[in-house]
């Protein structure tokens, strides 16, 4: 059973950084893009930055210039550090992978973390 399980969370103050980590396991054939979303009270939950397996990154407008995605393939793990953190940083985020399991690895399938807290303060 695959499982995606977040750490790195935490409490920062505005200008800080935190780095945050995402391990996926559990019969994986192949992981194609995995990525970190983020959802604030009463908003949607929207796309921070994702990375494919061959290393193309995207990233929010937001984000651009402060966060940085990378992904170790060897160890199936998804990086996002993240720099100059500003108040409206402050979410839950939630790691995604876009993979195939070994038991039918012709379909890919989405998977997501439990979610990590990360409050940025004044």
């Amino acid at each position: 059973q695959v499982q995606l399980v977040e750490s790195g969370g935490g409490l920062v103050q505005a200008g800080g950084s935190l780095r945050l980590s995402c391990a996926a396991s559990g019969g994986i054939f192949r992981i194609n893009a995995m990525g970190w979303y983020r959802q604030a009270p009463e908003k949607q939950r929207e796309l921070v930055a994702v990375i494919t397996n061959g290393g193309s990154t995207n990233y929010a407008d937001s984000v651009k210039g402060r966060f940085t995605i990378s992904r170790d393939n060897a160890k199936n793990t998804v990086y996002l550090q993240m720099n100059s953190l500003k108040l409206e940083d402050t979410a839950v985020y939630y790691c995604n992978a876009d993979l195939m399991v070994r038991s039918t690895p012709w379909i890919p399938r989405d998977y997501w973390g439990q979610g990590t807290q990360v409050t940025v303060s004044s």
